[in-house]
């Protein structure tokens, strides 16, 4: 389990992913060595990842949640595949080994021809027995708004000595452009990576980095997030809840859905189930409980499916090449979905 120092740190990273570690260390009342050594440390044991993310919409992006079920077998296979593809995130097994949940990325422009994995990659798969796309039409809780339960250790007084700077260092060009493709994907997999790896991967200037991350995070076309693993926060039952709800109560219920603590993610899809939600609990009792106490109160809400999350294939980033390695060793035996 982690302690009050590891706490204060993972939630000083959801203030500002690239935080220095001297400002954390100020913060926390300990010194810079310890910070970064308890960074490193986190990263090894904990699977902690900063990841640098553009914002969805201002990206021109939209974002789809794929539901398939296979049998128990080809289940795994296939949620490998699928991790593998750099359109994917957050791709988990649920509901006995049999689901498939995946948010799925498309451009405007792929969403208007006919994106290749929702279209022909997945009906040409074998194993796959059932398929549903949901397209995300309005995110309630996620992205840069992070789960309650990772920011209770630091005080307001702490938190507004990291809040970052939102005042670019000149006149914004805040759209993203191709040209932020490079350093986008860089940040994508490492989201503290350094202006000269930054430099280096973009071809520019460490101070054309540094003033490009500026102008993104103050329009807020850039936001950085946090991977971890949650059981060391206590967390051992996740649920993906699938709701249907009247549409004259949606938003009021989103709305009050978002404010849970135990909600990571809240989001207005497409489909029967106009609802879906992320539930982190401590157990499945603590499942049970804030199902029947506070999304029963509920009387909006028609119907509600419950899916256990097993395990998690892959988070926001794309997957570490050692994960990527055991995860073609693990799906060699199948033919993965087109790139």
């Amino acid at each position: 389990m982690l302690d009050d120092i590891d706490r204060g740190l993972i939630h000083a990273l959801h203030i500002d992913g690239r935080a220095p570690f001297s400002a954390i260390a100020d913060v926390l009342g300990v010194s810079t060595q310890t910070v970064s050594r308890r960074y490193r440390r986190l990263c090894a044991e904990a699977s902690l990842r900063v990841v640098g993310l553009a914002d969805p919409v201002r990206a021109g992006r939209t974002q789809w949640l794929l539901r398939l079920t296979a049998g128990p077998h080809s289940a795994q296979d296939l949620a490998a595949a699928l991790a593998r593809r750099a359109d994917t995130s957050w791709v988990m097994l649920a509901s006995g080994g049999t689901e498939i949940v995946a948010v799925v990325h498309t451009s405007t422009a792929a969403a208007q021809a006919g994106h290749a994995l929702l279209l022909h990659d997945i009906p040409r798969t074998a194993g796959i027995t059932a398929v549903s796309a949901h397209c995300v039409l309005h995110t309630y809780l996620g992205g840069p708004t992070t789960w309650p339960g990772r920011e209770q250790t630091l005080d307001a007084a702490q938190r507004r000595r990291l809040q970052p700077s939102t005042a670019p260092a000149r006149p914004a060009r805040h759209a993203l452009t191709p040209a932020d493709g490079d350093l986008l994907a860089a940040l994508q997999r490492d989201g503290r990576a350094s202006l000269t790896d930054l430099a280096a991967a973009t071809g520019w200037s460490a101070t054309t980095v540094a003033r490009r991350l500026a102008e993104l995070r103050a329009g807020g076309e850039l936001f950085f997030d946090v991977e971890l693993d949650n059981t060391l926060l206590g967390i051992t039952t996740q649920a993906m809840l699938w709701m249907a709800v009247s549409p004259a109560h949606l938003d009021h219920v989103a709305r009050t859905l978002a404010g849970h603590h135990e909600l990571a993610y809240v989001a207005a899809v497409t489909g029967p189930s106009n609802l879906t939600a992320q539930a982190l609990c401590p157990d499945p009792t603590a499942l049970h409980r804030y199902l029947i106490e506070k999304v029963g109160t509920l009387e909006a809400i028609r119907s509600l499916e419950t899916a256990p999350v097993l395990r998690m294939v892959k988070a926001i980033g794309p997957l570490p090449s050692t994960a990527r390695t055991g995860a073609t060793r693990r799906a060699r035996t199948r033919t993965p979905p087109a790139g």
